[in-house]
């Protein structure tokens, strides 16, 4: 009777490497199982987190697309049935819109500006330049994260009345210049993606510091700069508590403060149903400029821009 031919250690490599099917143990099986359940119950978690993310803005554009007497129906409606327009109408008609919007826009424009500005040279100062006290004003710059905006608000308050700043756009701008989360952002990618070589160079062929910064640091930065910009507009744009506090005048109000007010009206006046789809339809207009500046902006966010600058 023949021997049965055992494969050597190399053949059975080669079986392997070529995706030969190989038997698992009992043991073996038993170990994936957890790692399924795992992987199974991470899907379920996303998935939820997806859900809670995605439904209230599903709701919000339903509803601004439905008649004013079916946004508080029972149960409620998740297509609007009609689809109508006249909330949106409604919403243009009124004055106090556009002043809001404009209001929002001049802020939101004016502060992202100056922060993203302030952020890039002090992030840069911070990542390439040897100075005294430099870890120490880093240290307090990051300490000022922890600090709520909520828990300055007051104090801020205090400061400006008494240079009578109080109920300007100023008492919105003037507090929001500093930004110590884009200075960190902006000097953590300075010294992973600006190679001190490329400074060098720069300099040897007569640039100065500004030139310098302008011409080299920046451009190589535009990642940054607009990941910067755009936490910055989102932070801005929805800010909330600031112009509630700094603001007394309907007329300087931004879209947020504006449209708190027209639901707090909802709650005390009658013909709650229209302010209440007035607020929904508002809601959905001012959310459109942060879609649009995303959509505008994204391509900009990528990274190695540097690669291959010094070969």
């Amino acid at each position: 009777m023949a021997g049965r031919a055992v494969a050597s250690p190399t053949e059975v490599g080669r079986e392997v490497a070529a995706g030969a099917p190989r038997v698992g143990s009992a043991g073996e099986v038993v170990r994936r199982l957890p790692d399924a359940a795992l992987q199974g119950g991470a899907y379920l978690l996303l998935t939820a987190w997806a859900l809670l993310a995605v439904v209230p803005v599903y709701w919000m554009v339903v509803s601004a697309f439905k008649a004013q007497t079916d946004n508080l129906t029972v149960p409620p409606q998740w297509i609007p049935d009609p689809v109508v327009l006249d909330n949106f109408r409604a919403l243009f008609r009124n004055a106090y819109i556009g002043r809001w919007f404009v209001n929002s826009l001049v802020v939101a424009v004016a502060i992202t500006a100056l922060q993203v500005l302030f952020n890039s040279m002090a992030g840069y100062a911070f990542a390439k330049y040897r100075f005294p006290g430099r870890n120490l004003l880093f240290s307090s710059l990051l300490g000022a994260i922890m600090v709520p905006a909520t828990a300055l608000a007051i104090p801020t308050y205090l400061l400006l009345s008494k240079v009578a700043l109080t109920n300007t756009m100023w008492a919105v701008i003037l507090p929001s210049l500093l930004n110590p989360f884009g200075v960190y952002l902006v000097r953590v990618y300075v010294q992973e993606s600006l190679p001190d070589e490329l400074l060098e160079a720069a300099r040897v062929d007569g640039a100065g510091e500004l030139r310098v910064l302008w011409s080299v640091a920046l451009p190589t930065l535009k990642p940054a700069l607009v990941t910067v910009l755009l936490f910055s507009m989102v932070g801005t744009w929805n800010n909330f508590f600031l112009p509630l506090v700094m603001l007394n005048n309907d007329k300087l109000f931004p879209l947020t403060v504006g449209l708190q007010s027209w639901y707090q009206g909802a709650l005390i006046q009658s013909g709650a149903n229209a302010l209440f789809t007035l607020v929904i339809a508002g809601s959905l207009v001012a959310i459109l400029p942060l879609i649009v500046a995303f959509l505008l902006l994204q391509r900009y966010w990528r990274g190695g821009l540097t690669v291959g600058s010094l070969k």
